[in-house]
């Protein structure tokens, strides 16, 4: 599953100084998805920053998380932060605990399923890199493994919009490549980074 040819004893660091070299965890196949796909390393960082906020225990989710990317880089740069993931395609989240286990990671999770079974509840912040978009666009799905609709995207939007509305105030969000549809108006924009493709938001009182 993942590359046999890999050095352990260069450590962990190796793989987190570049994009290409952290895709290079992965097969071919999924690489070739990383640029369209999977969160660029640099504002992985800076959204797990914003989220983290340097408070331990916390309990953060990627919803459409793939084939891990973001939980794996947040979960080396903030080890004392629970990153977890949840995915609909069984095949990404094996790809993602392959990794994990190579790097060694203990603070980051990932779950096959859909986000609509999950108790927000159970999470503090959230990340958020429009994972529902596929149901929109024909030209650059992942895989046909799961169904794609107007409905499904629509039906997803406001699922997750009113999940948000009931986290308490204070509650994070970092958005990449969203336009904002899923955000509550109780939300208020803090900060953007990289040309505001990157968005970070908070519950207001």
């Amino acid at each position: 599953m993942i590359n046999s040819l890999f050095d352990k004893k260069d450590g962990r660091r190796k793989w987190f100084r570049s994009d290409d070299r952290f895709n290079s965890l992965y097969p071919s196949s999924i690489q070739e998805l990383a640029k369209r796909h999977w969160t660029p390393l640099r504002m992985a960082k800076k959204a797990a920053g914003f989220l983290a906020d340097g408070t331990a225990g916390q309990r953060i989710l990627d919803i459409g998380s793939g084939v891990g990317k973001f939980c794996l880089v947040a979960a080396y740069y903030f080890p004392k932060v629970y990153w977890y993931g949840i995915e609909q395609r069984k095949q990404l989240t094996t790809y993602a605990d392959a990794a994990k286990n190579y790097l060694q990671l203990e603070n980051a999770f990932f779950n096959h399923g859909n986000f609509t079974q999950l108790n927000f509840k159970n999470f503090d912040h959230f990340y958020f890199f429009n994972s529902f978009y596929e149901n929109l666009d024909d030209s650059d799905k992942i895989d046909d493994s799961i169904a794609y609709s107007e409905e499904l995207y629509i039906y997803y939007n406001r699922y997750l919009s009113l999940q948000l509305e009931m986290r308490p105030t204070g509650t994070k969000i970092a958005t990449l490549h969203s336009y904002g549809e899923v955000i509550p108006s109780c939300y208020k924009e803090v900060g953007s980074e990289f040309t505001d493709e990157l968005k970070f938001w908070i519950k207001a009182e």
